[in-house]
């Protein structure tokens, strides 16, 4: 675990993680505004980010030299309480295997964001962090006021695992470099992200791309047809606009 018990370790680190991070930005998307870019940075191997993002923000993540291992927490930014629960993320949807379309569900039914495009096709809703991806996202989430205790399951993206016959789980590895992933956010959500190995899977990570740009347009879009999800897009919206009038009043 990274050592930030004292003022000269904790400066040390923040040190090594700006430095990092300065010496090469993240490939933005081809075709975005960059007006409409509200986030942008390249996590290396072994960082970590965290950042507040808008009802109708488009994430990208991308995995630039082919072996980044992102792990990802979604908070609702207004009642952190409510988070993503990766076990109804696999349920609801009858999918353990993530692909486009497929919604990333909070605890209440709704839908914090949904998977809208995917190139790499190895992720992992099952296994969770490494120690060291933990530790990460407990700092991460220090900085947006979370504990310790808030830190549960995560997604993986970029490593995949395969349930076999018997139960038993195999990493499947990296699709290559190249990858991406692209997340449509639903509700204002904290996003944290750890780049560290995969508990199946110690191979060394690489850099990872993290972009999100305002695009609410795409809040009108279907993405996906099955019942289940449409279901959780209407209580989101339903809870959405009543929040809305509350405000409001």
């Amino acid at each position: 675990m990274t050592n930030t018990a004292d003022t000269s370790s904790a400066r040390a680190h923040a040190r090594s993680q700006a430095a990092t991070a300065m010496v090469r930005g993240p490939e933005l998307p081809e075709g975005i505004d960059s007006a409409k870019i509200t986030f942008a940075q390249r996590i290396p191997s072994g960082g970590y980010a965290n950042v507040v993002l808008g009802r109708g923000t488009r994430v990208r993540l991308a995995d630039p030299a082919g072996a980044a291992c992102a792990h990802l927490l979604l908070f609702r930014a207004e009642s952190p309480w409510e988070r993503l629960n990766v076990a109804d993320t696999v349920k609801v949807p009858w999918q353990a295997y993530l692909s486009a379309g497929h919604p990333l569900l909070s605890d209440q039914g709704r839908v914090l964001a949904t998977v809208v495009a995917d190139s790499s096709g190895r992720h992992d809703t099952l296994c969770g962090t490494s120690a060291h991806a933990r530790d990460r996202l407990r700092m991460a989430g220090v900085k947006q006021g979370l504990e310790p205790r808030d830190i549960a399951q995560t997604i993986s993206f970029f490593r995949g695992v395969r349930v076999e016959r018997d139960g038993g789980l195999t990493p499947t590895g990296s699709a290559g470099a190249g990858g991406a992933v692209e997340l449509l956010i639903h509700l204002p959500v904290t996003l944290l992200i750890a780049n560290a190995e995969h508990p199946l899977d110690p191979t060394p990570t690489t850099d990872l791309d993290l972009v999100a740009w305002s695009a609410p347009e795409e809040l009108a879009r279907q993405f996906n047809t099955d019942p289940e999800y449409l279901r959780a897009v209407e209580n989101t919206e339903s809870d959405w606009q009543a929040r809305t009038l509350e405000a409001i009043a």
